[in-house]
C-alpha cells in the first residue's frame, strides 16, 4: 500500500538529505514536488493545500535551515504532519465499554466488502479480545446475503442469527438483540444492507435500525480503491448517520493511498481498521504513526513484531530457541522459517515494513522476485527424505538430481538452498559459541549481528545490511 506515493516522496527527501545545507528555496521546491505527489495520489485538494502550507511554514524556519541536519529535520516535520493528517498519535480502537451486548452497526454501499469485514471484525474480537460475538445480517435485498454471513460465521467460528425468510431489517435487529441478551453475548455485529449509491431509502433504513439497536459503534466500510469517491461517500454518510469511525477495505491493492490520507481530514472520523487482503485474518488496526513511517520509508518494525507474535507458534519458537542454544539448524528448521515468512505476508510485505528497505524492494521487483520463490524452496525441501532433511550432509550429486526432478527445479537451485542453509547453520554455531540466546544481547553493543556473523552479510541488494545471500541469488532466478 502507498507504494507509488512512497516512491515519489522517497526521491524528494533523498535529495534533501544529500545536501549539507538547505536554503529556503530548496525547501519550497521540495514542497512543490510533495504537493504534486499528493495530488497524484488522489488526496483531496483542500487537504493537500493545508498540509503543504503547514509543512512549508515549519520547514522553512531558521531553526530548521540552520540545524546540523536540515534534511532530516524536514523529513521529521513531514512525518509529524502526516501522522496528524491520518488521525494523530493515538490509534482509534473500538469503544466497547458499555453494558453487553455492545452493538456495532456496519454500514456502507453495496460492494464495499461490508459482509466480509463484519466476519473479519468478529474473528478479531473473538481471538484477540476474547469476546463472545454474534453476527446478524439485516440485508434482505441482496440475494443470499444472509447465507453468505452464515457461511463466513462458520469459517471464523462466530455464531450468526438464524435466518427467518421475509423478516424486515428492523424486526431482525430486534430479534438479534433479544437473542444476544439470552445468550450472554458481549458484542453484537449488525451487517446492514447497502445500495449502489447513497439514497433516502438507505438512510431511512439505517436510522430505523440505529434507533432500535442504539449502537455503540457505527462503522462505515468503504473501498479504498475508489479514491476520492470513497471520501465523498464517507461525507454523505457522516452527514446523515452518527458515524464513529471508518474501515478501509482493499488497502493492500491501493498504491496511491488518497482515500486514507484524505478521510480523517475531510470527514473528521477516524480510520479504525484497514482490510489488507481477502483472507479472514487480513484486517489490522489503523495506526497513523506506523502508516506515516511506511509512506516515508522509515519502516514499521512494531507491526512486524505483532505479525510474528500472531503467526509464530509458541512451541515452534521454543523448539527453535532450544536448537539455537545447541548450535543446531537442519532443513526442517529452515523450512519452518520459510513458512513463517509466508504466514507473515511474504517477502514483499516484510520488505515494505523494514526501515531502509525501499531500494532493496525495488531491486527485488526489478529482478522479477516474488513470493513464489518461498514455495519453490519449500518444494525443494519437501522433495528430500526425512533423513536428508535431518542430515543435509548426505546430499550428494545423485540425491540433488533426484530432489531437483522431484521439485521441478534445477540442480543449481538445490545447491543455492544448501549453501544458504550452511551459512545459517554456521550462524547458529557462532551463536552457541557466544553463549547461546543470552549472548545475543551483547552482539548489539559490538557492531550488531552483521559484524558478529560476517557470513550473513552480502551487499548484493542495495539497502540490505545483512541477510541470507543465497536467498537473494535464489530470488533472482
Amino acid at each position: 500500500m502507498f507504494d507509488s506515493l512512497s516512491d515519489r516522496l522517497g526521491g524528494v527527501f533523498d535529495k534533501l538529505r544529500g545536501r549539507g545545507a538547505l536554503k529556503e528555496q530548496d525547501v519550497r521546491d521540495a514542497m512543490r514536488e510533495v504537493r504534486i505527489a499528493l495530488l497524484e495520489a488522489d488526496v483531496a485538494l483542500p487537504v493537500v493545500r493545508r498540509f503543504v502550507d503547514d509543512v512549508t511554514e515549519k520547514a522553512a524556519g531558521q531553526s530548521v535551515l540552520k540545524s546540523v541536519t536540515p534534511g532530516q529535520q524536514v523529513v521529521k516535520i513531514v512525518n509529524d504532519a502526516l501522522v496528524e493528517m491520518l488521525g494523530g498519535d493515538q490509534t482509534a480502537g473500538l469503544e466497547l465499554n458499555a453494558a453487553p451486548p455492545v452493538v456495532i452497526l456496519m454500514v456502507g454501499l453495496q460492494g464495499s466488502g461490508k459482509t466480509t469485514t463484519t466476519a473479519k471484525l468478529a474473528r478479531l474480537l473473538k481471538e484477540q479480545q476474547g469476546k463472545k460475538a454474534l453476527m446478524a445480517s439485516l440485508d434482505v435485498n441482496r440475494p443470499a446475503a444472509q447465507e453468505q454471513l452464515a457461511v463466513l460465521g462458520e469459517q471464523v467460528g462466530v455464531a450468526t442469527l438464524p435466518i427467518i425468510p421475509g423478516q424486515q431489517p428492523v424486526d431482525i435487529a430486534t430479534r438479534a438483540l433479544q437473542s444476544a441478551r439470552l445468550q450472554a453475548i458481549d458484542v453484537l455485529l449488525l451487517d446492514t444492507a447497502g445500495r449502489l449509491h447513497v439514497d433516502r431509502q438507505l438512510m431511512d433504513e439505517m436510522k430505523a435500525v440505529a434507533a432500535i439497536s442504539n449502537p455503540r459503534e457505527t462503522l462505515l466500510v468503504v473501498d479504498s480503491l475508489t479514491g476520492q469517491d470513497a471520501v465523498n461517500v464517507a461525507q454523505s454518510f457522516a452527514g446523515q448517520v452518527d458515524l464513529t469511525g471508518v474501515i478501509l477495505t482493499r488497502m493492500d491493492g491501493d498504491a496511491r493511498g488518497g482515500a486514507a490520507l484524505s478521510m480523517r481530514a475531510v470527514t473528521g472520523k477516524p480510520i479504525k481498521f484497514a482490510g489488507t487482503g481477502e483472507k479472514l485474518d487480513a484486517i489490522e488496526p489503523f495506526h497513523p504513526s506506523r502508516v506515516a513511517g511506511r509512506i516515508l520509508g522509515m519502516g514499521d518494525i512494531v507491526s512486524i513484531v505483532e505479525k510474528a507474535a500472531a503467526t509464530i507458534q509458541e512451541e515452534d519458537a521454543e523448539r527453535m530457541a532450544r536448537r539455537m542454544a545447541k548450535g543446531q539448524f537442519d532443513m526442517n528448521d529452515l523450512r519452518m522459517q520459510l513458512r513463517q515468512m509466508q504466514n507473515m505476508g511474504g517477502i514483499g510485505v516484510l520488505a515494505g515494513m523494514l526501515p531502509g528497505m525501499k531500494k532493496a524492494k525495488a531491486a527485488m521487483q526489478a529482478s522479477g522476485m516474488d513470493d513464489r520463490v518461498l514455495l519453490r524452496m519449500d518444494a525443494i525441501i519437501g522433495s528430500m527424505t526425512p533423513k536428508e532433511r535431518g542430515k543435509p550432509d548426505l546430499l550428494n550429486a545423485r540425491r540433488k538430481i533426484r530432489i531437483a526432478n522431484g521439485s521441478g527445479t534445477q540442480v543449481q537451485d538445490v545447491n543455492k538452498l544448501i549453501k544458504m542453509h550452511q551459512e545459517m547453520e554456521r550462524a547458529m554455531k557462532q551463536i552457541k559459541k557466544m553463549g547461546g540466546i543470552k549472548g545475543l544481547g551483547a552482539l548489539f553493543g559490538k557492531g550488531g549481528l552483521g559484524a558478529a556473523m560476517p557470513g550473513l552479510g552480502n551487499p548484493s541488494l542495495p539497502g540490505l545490511g545483512g541477510g541470507a545471500p543465497d536467498l537473494t541469488n535464489f530470488l533472482k532466478k
